[in-house]
């Protein structure tokens, strides 16, 4: 056989002779990798294999833990807990971080030394700890709950003072010069959106801050700035570090600011956070000075000097040590009257906050309980224990969801374990709910919980401290070795671009895009997660990122690594709008009468008495352009009181008819809100709006939008307009009718504030129920569009899935047929692929727009030179399978492969076909960017995309199912590559939707490629199989045909 040149030699690479069928490889590739990376050393990760409880020599109980550093487990250490330390949660299987000395590979932590951190690569904030202290049910239903704390007017005063203060620190405290900093700051657009939010005066509040700036001044007179040592306060501060030294008087003088806002995340302790003001601090004590970088933390409030408050600077102690010498102290300033504390760092307060730290990650790790036989239910733990205590829950932000949780989830109402003071209290919080709705709560919480704990999304950036750049860049989501070129450009306030290149050599391989959000650090221990941001632009010599610090402050030479920030799963918006679904408001019982207990809806019976007369003409002008479907579509959506569900039909003009919604309740003067799941669905829709002269307001990262609806996003108009008052911020918020955002852009503060007549979610069908609720919230009536004989909502955990996760909202409430209008006439297939999702899913109910559309073939000018060529070189007529895939008049066709036995090279056959496919449509005359490829696994695409790289066929798109649904081709091939004894076919092709998506792509022609006997034996497949063959398009690959396609392939690529 004749040689191929490069495409065969990277093939050969690829499998080998006896290669195993690619996703097995990878399969095993992702369970390893999966794994936490054990080690020992100062990021030390033990594994727990056993846990004993001993009582020693004295009688004291102590806790014996045999740990491993070891994958394999051998090599096992002696961890003993001793005194409080028995008390820490930890079980067999857990992860473990430990601090302080092993001798003879044994650990030993007591009160006096050591510390064990518990799942340390679960990263708390100081903050979190420090208001555990009182309730740290409260600090576990804050992390779990985060949307749910309200923003208020204290906290935007604080940021602002925040900010004012760090910005004086590194230039000046003159009076003149505050004044300046606070006007400054109180015109920045985001703190003129929370001032919106919160319904407040910006003079009032620029007012407030001003009150607060004598007592700057007066600070940096005190600590900043003197003559001599003695001219600064007196205070009271012994470090460990001073020995046995019992004068603890000292003067401190603050030198200068470090940094501002310094993130920084801690592997060793398992916290996080951003310290204020990173000052350099001398200490003078008598006639010796001590220099310090120590921790400033700012406080807006009461001057309190609370317990809260010292722990989360001796939290920060803790953070500091990550980057530099341990600080031993930290500094609390209290703005409003100037007045600063010194606080120590002692081992107490830190073993202490520690074992707290360890308490609420074991609360947040064991969301669940797991049943030890499949006889019992999977059901969420309860949390922490309620505490009683008056002024602590009088002002707590979660006493809502505190009281739901116990109603709901532990299920408490008259239990002893509950204060019985507490009871009123959680009676009063939920006696507007029903048991139905309680149950709804409990069943997206147990699910929404499920699917953030399973593999894909439990993840947590643990590689950046882990593994090194060079063993990240492998797996293609990262770049290591990297120095600063160029100055860095300040592009506003917390936007700072950078150049990056390699120190040495070109750019490795890589994933990484533009769009991506990414996570920067330095190659050294000392420097990990210094910034976040996203790519700007990548080539192969640099990489351009917006960050959200400045890092010119760091020496030229500092070598850097990006690692693209891995995408957990957000549960905290779908479980904010739980929460909030569960209110005892207007508007939440409302939706709960919908959707919990399916109200059937309410419509008005006359188009009269909604449309106004002068919008009349135009919505007639609108309608004319319209299908019968689609003009039923508007008239439902016109007479609903409270929804409207509109099913688009593969092909069927979803995004039209979106579009002419908006259009004639523009002209009625009703206002929208147009909402998706995605971005680009969101601009797909106002890109055909742009087009007709209507003004709308796009929500959202101006980078995530489409370029040519930039100019329409709020920072891009604030920017051009230079809005700098709250008067012209409403004035920009009140001018639009219609409003544009993603359903996870809702927490956005126009929101607060407004109510709109109509929201409108695209893509409704493939949107979880607690997503899709958020901007239904924020109207009068709603419109679902989608399709659940499509995608349906993306599920990764089977439990979640069994659960009914995978129910979107639009299926739920399409059971109210009054509500549903469908709309059938559509303008991608041909009649011929409409046919088998009218068999497989429709039952007949698609039809064509017109007979130019169901009589329509690809236009192939070159077709009859190519056909000849055919002839020659493969007997073009003698081979029925050439004549099913090549004749654009034969628009459907299914290879099948039953008589290829050999398993891996059934996976080149496919690639082999694809390669000859696009060599005859070029040369006949068809563009690349007129096919599409499907194909179920990633790694088979990844495999595509290289091999197609290799073979100059030009730019072909190649994607899983997912990623083509809402688009279309002229050409589609889909491949059903796996062909194997156990019928191992994948989730993806086993789910009928997932296959309607996948034979609905194609305008022209559609070429199936896939072994029969396999595929026949799952329903949704074996119901098409059948139909193919009634119909005769199954056409059989003869069992040596790889032989001459060898010949035909090779002859091809030498022409």
């Amino acid at each position: 056989m004749e040689q191929l040149g490069d495409l065969e030699l990277l093939m050969e690479e690829t499998f080998g002779e006896e290669a195993e069928p690619p996703a097995e490889l990878f399969q095993k590739v992702e369970a390893s990798s999966s794994k936490t990376v054990l080690s020992r050393g100062v990021d030390n990760r033990y594994r727990v294999l056993a846990v004993n409880t001993v009582q020693n020599e004295e009688g004291s109980h102590e806790k014996h833990l045999i740990i491993t550093a070891s994958q394999s487990l051998d090599c096992q250490e002696l961890c003993i807990l001793r005194n409080d330390w028995c008390s820490v949660p930890v079980e067999p299987g857990d992860i473990i971080h430990l601090e302080g000395d092993c001798t003879s590979d044994t650990w030993i932590i007591d009160e006096d030394f050591g510390y064990l951190i518990l799942y340390p690569d679960m990263l708390i904030s100081g903050t979190s700890i420090a208001s555990s202290i009182r309730c740290l049910r409260r600090a576990v239903l804050s992390e779990t709950f985060r949307s749910s704390d309200p923003a208020t007017r204290q906290m935007l005063i604080g940021t602002v003072l925040h900010e004012v203060f760090q910005k004086a620190i590194s230039d000046s405290f003159a009076p003149e010069k505050l004044q300046e900093l606070a006007l400054q700051t109180v015109q920045e657009i985001r703190h003129l959106k929370e001032m919106y939010r919160l319904n407040l005066n910006q003079d009032e509040v620029k007012q407030e801050v001003e009150e607060y700036l004598p007592s700057f001044s007066k600070w940096a007179g005190d600590f900043m700035h003197k003559h001599t040592s003695a001219d600064f306060p007196q205070m009271q501060l012994s470090l460990p570090s001073d020995g046995g030294n019992n004068n603890a008087t000292c003067n401190i003088e603050v030198i200068k600011s470090l940094d501002i806002e310094e993130s920084i995340w801690s592997p060793r302790f398992g916290l996080k956070g951003k310290i204020d003001v990173t000052v350099g601090v001398k200490i003078h004590r008598g006639c010796k000075t001590k220099y310090k970088i120590m921790p400033l933390e700012l406080k807006t409030g009461k001057e309190s000097n609370s317990i809260e408050h010292r722990s989360q600077l001796v939290l920060y102690t803790l953070l500091c040590q990550e980057r530099r010498a341990d600080p031993e102290a930290g500094l609390l300033l209290y703005l409003k009257t100037g007045q600063m504390y010194p606080v120590p760092a002692k081992h107490l307060d830190k073993r202490e906050l520690l074992k707290l730290r360890n308490q609420m990650a074991f609360s947040l790790f064991h969301r669940i309980s797991k049943p030890a036989t499949g006889k019992e239910k999977t059901e969420l733990n309860p949390l922490p224990q309620i505490i009683e205590e008056q002024q602590t829950c009088k002002y707590c932000s979660q006493v809502g969801n505190c009281a739901l949780y116990s109603r709901a989830v532990e299920q408490q109402m008259d239990d002893s374990s509950v204060p019985s003071g507490m009871l009123p209290r959680i009676k009063e919080e939920t006696q507007h709910l029903k048991v139905t709705h309680l149950e709804y709560f409990s069943l997206w919480c147990l699910m929404l919980t499920l699917e953030s704990k399973s593999k894909d999304n439990k993840k947590n950036n643990q590689n950046i401290w882990l593994m090194p750049s060079s063993e990240m860049e492998q797996s293609g989501n990262c770049i290591g070795n990297l120095i600063r070129t160029e100055h860095v450009k300040t592009v506003c306030d917390g936007q700072y671009l950078h150049n990056f290149q390699r120190k040495n050599g070109a750019m490795p391989v890589t994933n990484l895009m533009a769009g991506d959000r990414i996570i920067l650090s330095g190659e050294e221990r000392t420097l990990f997660a210094l910034s976040r941001g996203y790519v700007k632009e990548i080539n192969v010599t640099t990489v351009t990122c917006l960050l959200d610090r400045n890092l010119s402050v760091l020496p030229e030479s500092t070598l850097f690594r990006l690692d693209q920030e891995e995408k957990n799963c957000d549960i905290d918006t779908p479980l904010g709008n739980l929460s909030k679904l569960m209110k005892n408001t207007d508007a939440s019982q409302k939706l709960r009468d919908l959707i919990i207990d399916f109200r059937e809806p309410q419509f008005i019976p006359f188009l009269s008495s909604i449309l106004p007369h002068d919008a009349k003409d135009t919505v007639a002008s609108i309608l004319k352009g319209l299908n019968k479907p689609q003009r039923q579509a508007m008239k439902k959506v016109l007479l609903s009181k409270d929804y409207t569900l509109i099913v688009g039909m593969p092909g069927t003009g979803k995004t039209t008819t979106i579009c002419a919604l908006v259009r004639i309740l523009y002209a009625c003067g009703f206002s929208v809100l147009l909402t998706s799941y995605t971005h680009s669905a969101v601009d797909n829709i106002l890109l055909k709006l742009a087009k007709f002269k209507i003004g709308f307001l796009r929500l959202g990262q101006t980078q995530k939008v489409h370029p040519d609806i930039q100019k329409f996003t709020e920072e891009e108009i604030c920017r051009s307009k230079s809005i700098k008052s709250l008067a012209l911020l409403e004035e920009l918020y009140n001018s639009h009718l219609i409003v544009a955002t993603t359903c996870m852009g809702i927490n956005h503060p126009i929101f607060s504030r407004k109510v709109f007549d109509f929201c409108i979610v695209d893509e409704a069908s493939q949107i979880s129920q607690p997503v899709c609720l958020g901007p239904l919230f924020f109207s009068r009536r709603f419109v679902l569009v989608g399709d659940h004989q499509q995608l349906p909502p993306l599920v990764l955990n089977r439990e979640a899935r069994a659960l009914g996760m995978s129910e979107s909202l639009f299926k739920r409430l399409e059971q109210n047929e009054d509500a549903v209008v469908q709309l059938t006439v559509q303008y991608r297939m041909n009649s011929k692929i409409m046919s088998l999702s009218n068999k497989l899913t429709y039952e007949g109910k698609l039809e064509c727009g017109s007979d130019k559309v169901a009589s329509a073939v690809i236009n192939l000018p070159n077709f009859k030179d190519v056909k000849l060529e055919l002839e020659f070189y493969a007997d073009y007529s003698e081979n029925p399978w050439l004549i099913g895939a090549f004749e654009p008049n034969n628009p459907v066709c299914f290879l099948n492969t039953d008589q290829v036995r050999n398993q891996t090279f059934f996976f080149f056959l496919s690639i082999f076909l694809l390669i000859l496919l696009f060599k005859f449509l070029f040369s006949a005359g068809c563009n690349p960017s007129d096919i599409g490829i499907i194909a179920p696994y990633r790694q088979q695409l990844k495999i595509i995309n290289d091999l197609l790289a290799h073979s100059s066929v030009g730019m072909v798109e190649v994607n899983t199912v997912d990623k083509y649904q809402g688009r279309d081709k002229s050409i589609v091939l889909v491949s059903f590559v796996r062909s194997n004894k156990d019928g191992t076919l994948g989730e993806l092709l086993k789910d009928w939707r997932r296959l309607n998506v996948a034979i609905t792509r194609a305008k022209h022609k559609l070429i199936l490629l896939g072994c029969v006997s396999s595929l026949n034996r799952y329903p949704p497949l074996g119901k098409l199989l059948c139909h193919l063959n009634s119909e005769k398009l199954i056409i059989d690959l003869p069992s040596r045909e790889h032989e001459s396609l060898c010949y035909i392939l090779g002859d091809f690529q030498r022409r």
